[in-house]
Order: structure tokens, then C-alpha cells, then sequence
């Protein structure tokens, strides 16, 4: 049998006569599947919460989906083809969940921050018919890594939020990066809260909230 390719932690559904919603979870840069797994207590019950951990180690710092290093002029650097292999892999976890955790393929929750964030987005817009809702927290849309689907982009609902006074990704680098969104006519609800690279108790609410009516 198939098994996940990265090592995760689950919280089961309580549902137990049918096939469960599913959370997939991708932490960010330099951290673990346990930084994003810490909201499940709080999330709802009748969802399968997978947390993947991403497979490159940062010495001394955790984990990362890829590698991100600075040139000599100060530029970010990505390597954009591990990018796309870790975002090709996650999409394969959602069809193992299916026999693994017996969970809905018609019912799928990506949920992605910072570097994960970034990750969500792609996969969304890159493979719009296994997913349906996006929540993407202090990240990004990058192009280089999205193969636009040509179709099923309409059924696809976005959870945007980003820290004012984030410095790790800019708020507006990251607002800006929003156009190609508008520019391909998807919807999403952007949310803006004044702290740095996080997220605050109120933004946890307001997407809480949010996912709750696409999940229920």
C-alpha cells in the first residue's frame, strides 16, 4: 500500500460511517508539523487534520519545503524546482489520505504558513480539482511555481491574511503578489492584522470562522 511521503502527525475525524473532510496542514520555513498542528484542539471535529513535515532539514532550525539562500547583492534566491517537487508530492498525499484516513477527495482543505502559505497557493491553483478551500496565512502567490490550470478555478475559495508589519515576507510584496488572483478572476477574502510574521488571536477567529462555513 502507498504510503504519504512525509513524515506527519493526524487528528482523526470523529466521523466514523463516511469518508471525513480533510486539513491538510503545511508549516513554513525552518519549522516542524507541529507549529501549524497546535490550532487543531480548537478546529472542528469532524475534519481529518494531517500536518506534513517538509523533507529538507535546516541545520539548527527545522524543516523546509526548499531551500531559500541569499546572493552576494542580498537577494532571496528559491529553488524553484524542489519547490514544484515538494508541491507535485503534497498533491499525492491527498489521494493516499483517501484509503490511509478514509477521507473525502470532494472535500479538502489546504491550510499553508509563510513558505507552506506559498506552497497552498500553487497546489490550488496548479491542480484546482482536488482542492477547495485555501486558507494562506503570511505568504505569497508565486507565479514560478504554478501551473495554472486552464479549468475548476471557480470552485476554489481563498483565506487570505498577512501581518502589517511583517518583515519575513512583506505586507505589501505580499498584497501586490494578490494581482495575479484578480488578474485570473478568482475570488478571495484578503484580511490584514497589525502584527509582524504570525498570527494573532483575532485573525485565528476570523478564519476560523470562515472555514466553518466552507467545511459544514
Amino acid at each position: 500500500m502507498n504510503e504519504i511521503p512525509f513524515f506527519h502527525l493526524v487528528r482523526e475525524s470523529n466521523i466514523k460511517n463516511r469518508p471525513s473532510p480533510l486539513l491538510l496542514m503545511i508549516h513554513g520555513f525552518g519549522s516542524n508539523e507541529e507549529d501549524l498542528f497546535s490550532f487543531s484542539r480548537a478546529l472542528p471535529h469532524e475534519l481529518t487534520i494531517i500536518s506534513l513535515r517538509g523533507p529538507v532539514n535546516i541545520q539548527n532550525m527545522g524543516y523546509a519545503w526548499y531551500d531559500i539562500s541569499i546572493d552576494f547583492k542580498g537577494n532571496k534566491i528559491y529553488d524553484t524546482q524542489k519547490a514544484i517537487d515538494s508541491r507535485n508530492k503534497i498533491v499525492k498525499c491527498i489521494d493516499m489520505c483517501v484509503s490511509m484516513y478514509n477521507t473525502d477527495k470532494n472535500n479538502v482543505t489546504l491550510m499553508g504558513f509563510s513558505q507552506g502559505s506559498i506552497l497552498v497557493n500553487a497546489i490550488a491553483l496548479s491542480y484546482p480539482k482536488k482542492i477547495n478551500n485555501v486558507i494562506s496565512l503570511s505568504g505569497g502567490i508565486d507565479p514560478n511555481i504554478i501551473d495554472l490550470s486552464k479549468s475548476n478555478l471557480n470552485k476554489l475559495n481563498f483565506y487570505i491574511s498577512h501581518g502589517t508589519q511583517d518583515e519575513v515576507l512583506p505586507y505589501n510584496q505580499a498584497k501586490e503578489s494578490l494581482d495575479f488572483l484578480k488578474n485570473n478572476n478568482i475570488d478571495f477574502e484578503f484580511q490584514s492584522y497589525p502584527v509582524g510574521h504570525g498570527v494573532c488571536p483575532e485573525n485565528f477567529k476570523a478564519m476560523l470562522t470562515w472555514l466553518n462555513k466552507k467545511i459544514l
